[in-house]
Formats: structure tokens, C-alpha cells, sequence
């Protein structure tokens, strides 16, 4: 048997990469009677047949699951945002990265179009998210700026590419790895065509190794899941803070003797995040009326 990486899901049929070999492969029945959901990204092996075709025997456990889009073993989350045209929200960067904290993956910030951006105001966005401990890139496709190093971040990996429209992501992994975009372009058109066609994720494989997952108007910033408690450890700095919080329940808003809104005042927790903080929490107290 071969072992390789399901890229793509469509019609019942699993598109399987071995190396620079791509096998159409079918589930086997004992899965099917099992209803086990066989994802994007896992790794299976399977048993090659005639004409490019092959029967799933194994599927290998998972290190990690996506839940938007349903991505197996996904390594890290390139969250993507422009420095300019449309300028950057602190508001928008946190709501992506509440996503990325809450599904357990490594999230990376990367801001494109920086030769458009004032040096001072994209310093100050870079220092706040390091600070936390996040690592931040600074790309421009039209410079070349920062386009190697994230070449070697992608290398080896499953990438799930995410971020606002209008930031630039197609000409950022275009000019990672020529092509892509267009490759993106054409699958879309041929996997969209058609009625009650459902719309899956799909790995696109990189030359150095690795893939980064294709998912056109995937968005990041759904809450309707998070109960209000598990919110604070979506932020690093405040979930830091809250064990010194007089209420092991706190929600860091209106009660007192708060570790968290003490650490605000001090300047400890960024008043931009905390702001974030807030708007979420509202917004998943909305969506759970009488928790």
C-alpha cells in the first residue's frame, strides 16, 4: 500500500497526493457502514489499482482538526490583513485570532501591501502582537519584501491561508509560489459550476513541500459556538491575568476585584484588546440568551 494526503473531496471520490502523484481513490465499505468522515488533510494509506485509481485501506490518526473549513492536520493559520488599502482594525485581527486560539492552532500575522503603510502606525500594530508573543511577517508582493521567509514558513506544512477581502492573499501566494492563484482561479471555477454543489476545501501542494488550503470566502470570525467563559483564553495576556481574579468565574466586565481590568488600567493588557475583548463577549452573550 501507499500512503499520501487527501488534497481534495469531491463526488464520493478522494483525490490523494503520493509525492508528485495524484490517485483518485474510493472509501472502503467498513468506513461507509461506520459513517466516518474522512477530511481534507488526513493521511491515508491506500491500495493503488489500475488507471490512477485507488481503495483507502488506513486512515492515519490526526494530529488536529479544523472545524471551519473541516480541515484535517492543519499546522498553522497565516492570518492575513493589509498595512494599507484597506488600512488595518485591531478589532478585525483579534477576531481572527480568537478562531485561531480556540481551534488549538499556531497562528502567525502577516501584514501585506507594507509598502504602502506609515512606518510609525504599522510599528506600533507590529510591537502590540509580539508582544503578546505572536510572530508577525511584513510582506509586500510589489517590493519582494518578506515573500522568502514566508516561502519557509509554508515549506513542510499544512497552511490554512486566512483574512479579510482586499488584503491581497492570492498575489501573496502567487508570488510565493507562481501559479497558485491561477490554479485557485481555475478549480473554483470547476468545482463551483452546478447545482447543490457543496463548495469543499482543498490543498494545494507547494514545490518545496507542504500545502495551503484553498478556501475562497472563508471566513474566520463565526462566535456562535464559544460560551462566554472560554473566551478569555482565546486572549493570551488575559488569560495570564485571570487566575488572579477574586471570582474564578469572572468575565472580566463588570465584576469587581478583577485581575483583567486591573492589568488594563496598568497598561499591562493593551486597552485595544481588551476592546476586542468586550465586543465578543457581547456578542456571545446575545447569542446565548439565558446562559
Amino acid at each position: 500500500m501507499l500512503r499520501g494526503v487527501v488534497v481534495k473531496a469531491y463526488n464520493s471520490y478522494y483525490y490523494v497526493q503520493t509525492g508528485d502523484k495524484l490517485t483518485m481513490c474510493t472509501l472502503r465499505g467498513r468506513f461507509k457502514k461506520e459513517r466516518f468522515s474522512l477530511l481534507v488533510g488526513d493521511e491515508v494509506e491506500y491500495l493503488p489499482l489500475d488507471e490512477g485509481k485507488g481503495v483507502i485501506e488506513t486512515i492515519l490518526p490526526r494530529r488536529s482538526m479544523l472545524k471551519r473549513p473541516m480541515v484535517a492536520n492543519v499546522d498553522q493559520v497565516i492570518l492575513t490583513f493589509a498595512a494599507a488599502s484597506p488600512d488595518p482594525s485591531f478589532v478585525i485581527i483579534d477576531r481572527f485570532l480568537i478562531l485561531a486560539e480556540l481551534s488549538q492552532l499556531n497562528a502567525q500575522i502577516c501584514l501585506n501591501k507594507i509598502d504602502l503603510a506609515d512606518a510609525a502606525e504599522i510599528g506600533q500594530i507590529v510591537d502590540l502582537y509580539r508582544k503578546i508573543g505572536y510572530s508577525v511577517l511584513e510582506t509586500s508582493v510589489k517590493t519582494g519584501q518578506g515573500i522568502d521567509e514566508l516561502r519557509r514558513q509554508l515549506y513542510g506544512r499544512i497552511t490554512v491561508f486566512a483574512g479579510p477581502s482586499g488584503v491581497g492573499k492570492s498575489s501573496l501566494l502567487n508570488a510565493v509560489e507562481p501559479g497558485l492563484s491561477l490554479v485557485t482561479g481555475e478549480i473554483s471555477i470547476k468545482i463551483g459550476r452546478g447545482k447543490h454543489t457543496t463548495r469543499f476545501a482543498e490543498l494545494l501542494p507547494l514545490a518545496g513541500g507542504g500545502f495551503v488550503v484553498d478556501t475562497p470566502g472563508f471566513s474566520f470570525t463565526e462566535f456562535a459556538d464559544i460560551v462566554p467563559t472560554e473566551l478569555a483564553r482565546a486572549f493570551p495576556e488575559i488569560a495570564a491575568a485571570a487566575p488572579a481574579c477574586k471570582f474564578n468565574t469572572c468575565l472580566h466586565h463588570k465584576e469587581p476585584q478583577c485581575a483583567v481590568k486591573q492589568a488594563v488600567t496598568d497598561g499591562c493588557i493593551a486597552a485595544s484588546r481588551y476592546a476586542s475583548y468586550l465586543e465578543v463577549l457581547s456578542e456571545v452573550q446575545e447569542n446565548r440568551k439565558g446562559y
